[in-house]
């Protein structure tokens, strides 16, 4: 609970941070938390916004730093996130570590006054988004978590056309679908001995000790120690969809299914075959994220209602109506919601509202992702 003293400074450090406010011409100093495939993509479309200057980076692998100097020359790097913070240049933070950093490297932002797009998951573990929103509420930041579909023109009008209007009827079923290939061969062991510039104490962080471990760093979604699994990469982007079409609540019965089926002795331990069921006042929620070799269904989410049925991806949407013979109304869309979700946070940096994806409802979907 947030204390009204709490409150009282969070409006104090609100009125300073309008005090310098960005204008409309004004630029953003971004820096760049955490530069492996996904935030070097993610830096990028931040960079094609005039608003943006990249001055910071943040990795603890040097060949990373390097490779992300060539894309924003000038800018400062670091080893440890805390002394980028210090940079007074850097109004907001893009934080793309893996997951088992998120929470400290946002609330260590946020408390050091900037703003924050961090990547999906919201966190790791259940009991660290209430200390994430209420970091995010006590300093008045903006938080944005990286579930582009809140900013996606495909989902933005599906569910206003179709949900929200009551042209589908009540929904009772959504299958929410994002399979995987069959994993083909072990993962690599490869560099034997760990890069003179890469440091690995400052990558393993809050987690327990190990020695260097290749496919740990180069692979840290298919740990547990490092990453909640698919449950946790793909199921936190369709149950937050599911929220946002249905509604902020919770589900009151879940039922997980599934386990390591494809084990090739690397060492894994994140799940490759999940199945969870969620059970809500009305409507069930069947997740599924499976290594198939064949057939898998495309990605997307289906929304069973009594008129008609809605299925809806990053750049499609398809509606069926009730009837025999009755025709799909398809809408295609190109590009990356990605783009639209950066420039939603970026907005929100300047005139202070709360972004697409605050974390209050991420909190609620990061339990459920976790509550198996």
């Amino acid at each position: 609970m947030i204390t009204r003293r709490e409150v009282t400074r969070a409006a104090a450090l609100t009125a300073l941070s309008y005090s310098r406010i960005l204008g409309a011409n004004d630029r953003i100093g971004l820096g760049t938390i955490g530069i492996g495939v996904r935030g070097t993509y993610v830096m990028s479309l931040f960079q094609k916004n005039q608003d943006v200057e990249v001055r910071a980076l943040c990795d603890v692998y040097g060949v990373r730093l390097d490779a992300a100097l060539q894309r924003a020359p000038g800018a400062k790097t670091f080893n440890d996130h805390r002394e980028l913070l210090q940079r007074k240049e850097v109004d907001a933070v893009l934080i793309a570590a893996p997951d088992h950093w998120h929470k400290d490297i946002a609330i260590d932002s946020m408390n050091a006054g900037k703003d924050v797009y961090s990547e999906k998951p919201m966190c790791r573990l259940r009991e660290e988004a209430p200390m994430m929103l209420r970091a995010a509420r006590v300093t008045g930041r903006v938080c944005q978590i990286g579930l582009q579909q809140r900013s996606g023109q495909p989902y933005l009008e599906a569910r206003e056309q179709y949900v929200a209007s009551g042209l589908i009827g009540k929904i009772s079923h959504i299958d929410a679908v994002w399979h995987e290939s069959v994993p083909t061969r072990p993962m690599s062991n490869e560099p034997v001995e760990k890069p003179a510039n890469l440091d690995w104490i400052r990558f393993l962080g809050p987690v327990r000790y190990r020695e260097w471990t290749p496919a740990q760093y180069f692979h840290f979604r298919s740990f547990l120690d490092f990453n909640g699994g698919k449950m946790t990469d793909y199921g936190h982007h369709w149950m937050d969809v599911v929220h946002m079409f249905m509604g902020e609540r919770a589900p009151h019965a879940v039922v997980f299914a599934g386990g390591l089926f494809y084990d090739r002795h690397d060492g894994r331990t994140a799940p490759d075959t999940v199945n969870a069921l969620f059970e809500y006042d009305g409507f069930t929620v069947l997740f599924q994220s499976n290594a198939y070799g064949a057939g898998a269904p495309e990605y997307g989410m289906t929304f069973y209602g009594e008129q008609g049925k809605l299925w809806v991806n990053r750049n499609r949407y398809e509606f069926t109506p009730r009837g025999k013979g009755a025709q799909p109304v398809v809408k295609k869309f190109p590009g990356d919601i990605t783009a639209d979700h950066v420039r939603n946070f970026l907005d929100c940096c300047k005139s202070r509202a709360r972004p697409n994806a605050d974390r209050s409802e991420e909190r609620r979907v990061g339990k459920e992702c976790r509550s198996r």
